[in-house]
């Protein structure tokens, strides 16, 4: 699984994070699973900018929770470093979707990949039961692949 492939070929969307002390651990580097929350910034800004809140989908009675996550570590980040969180929506269907994750951080005028992944997502309704996508959040979404932002 190592040698997974995660294109971002769709529109591709960027949100600056500096790492605080709390995101470290006793090593002093960024703590593994603190990569899933940069994801979860990431995805979280992007579809307030080019679709709608997660408020507004959690408002119609539905929730987006994660169903699958893959992370590659490829170099460590640490406290107070700059980085970029990259996130482009690659698959969406009736019932779910899935978002691919670049984390960089930029040295000395040189990008370096530190972590790359996926999150899918199902569509499930209050009482936690797997639903199709509402059309209007579909259809918002859907634009995103066009990076057509005059349907938002």
């Amino acid at each position: 699984m190592s040698n997974l492939r995660l294109p971002m070929d769709g529109p591709v969307f960027k949100v600056c994070y500096r790492v605080i002390y709390g995101d470290t651990d006793a090593g002093s580097v960024v703590y593994n699973a603190q990569y899933l929350r940069f994801f979860e910034i990431g995805r979280t800004e992007m579809m307030r900018a080019w679709a709608m809140p997660y408020r507004e989908i959690e408002k119609q009675g539905f929730i987006l929770p994660v169903t699958e996550t893959y992370l590659r570590y490829k170099a460590p980040a640490r406290y107070d470093d700059l980085l970029t969180i990259s996130v482009c929506l690659t698959e969406l269907n009736k019932v779910s979707c899935r978002f691919h994750y670049r984390i960089t951080r930029t040295d000395d005028d040189r990008e370096q990949l530190l972590v790359k992944g996926f999150t899918k997502h199902a569509c499930v309704n209050r009482q936690g039961k797997l639903s199709s996508l509402p059309a209007d959040i579909r259809e918002r979404m859907a634009a995103i692949f066009d990076g057509d932002r005059e349907k938002l």
